[in-house]
C-alpha cells in the first residue's frame, strides 16, 4: 500500500460503523482517559455504536475530523487521531491522538501524528500544529518533542480532576520546523 495516509506501521482512514468496539475499548480505562481528556460516567454501547455511526456517515475533511489509526500488521484498529480547533486565517490547527494499550510502544502515535501533519501543511497550507498535554502525562510530552514540537507555554493549574489542579504544557511546531526534519511528499 501506498499513499499519503498510508505509513510503514499503520494507516489512516475514516470511521466506520463496526469501529465502535474500538473506541469503546479506549473509554474503558479511565487512567488512559485522564492522561488525554476528562473522565466521563460509563457509557453504554448502544451508545458508541450510536455516536460511532454518525461519525461515520460524516463527510470527509472540513474545519474537524478524526481518523481512524489502523496497524498495518494487524489491520486492526489501533486508535484513532484527531484535527480540531482550525484557524485558517492565522493558519494553525491542533493534533491529538489515542492509541489502544495493545499497540502502544510500537511507533503508531508517531507515524500517525506525522501524516496527519503532513496532510495539514502540505496539503491544507497550515502554518502551524499546536497540543495541550497535561504536564503529569510524560508519554506524550516525549512523542511530541520527538517530533520536534517546542513548548510555548504552560497554563498553570488550568485543569481541575483526580482531586486537584494540574497544569498544561502547550506545544507547536511550524510548517518549516516540521520540513527541516521530514521529506516532503513527492508529486505523481
Amino acid at each position: 500500500m501506498s499513499g499519503m495516509w498510508t505509513g510503514e506501521k499503520v494507516r489512516l482512514r475514516g470511521v466506520e460503523p463496526d469501529d465502535w468496539e474500538g473506541f469503546f475499548d479506549l473509554a474503558r480505562n479511565t487512567l488512559d482517559v485522564r492522561n488525554a481528556d476528562l473522565v466521563e460516567p460509563p457509557r453504554s454501547a448502544e451508545s458508541f455504536r450510536s455516536w460511532t455511526a454518525e461519525r461515520a456517515g460524516r463527510p470527509p475533511g472540513g474545519e474537524a475530523f478524526r481518523l481512524v489509526v489502523e496497524g498495518l500488521a494487524d489491520r486492526a484498529f489501533a486508535g484513532s487521531v484527531t484535527v480540531g480547533e482550525t484557524d485558517s486565517r492565522a493558519g494553525r490547527f491542533r493534533t491529538g491522538i489515542e492509541i489502544s494499550r495493545a499497540h502502544r510502544r510500537r511507533g503508531y502515535a508517531a507515524e500517525a501524528t506525522e501524516l496527519v501533519l503532513t496532510y495539514m501543511f502540505a496539503e491544507q497550507r497550515y502554518n502551524k500544529c499546536e497540543v495541550e498535554v497535561y504536564a503529569f502525562n510524560d508519554g506524550s510530552l516525549a512523542l511530541y518533542r520527538k517530533l520536534g514540537f517546542v513548548e510555548e507555554g504552560r497554563l498553570r493549574e488550568h485543569e481541575f480532576f483526580a482531586g486537584g489542579y494540574h497544569d498544561v504544557v502547550l506545544l507547536g511546531i511550524t510548517a518549516a520546523e516540521y520540513w527541516a526534519t521530514h521529506r516532503r511528499p513527492s508529486v505523481r
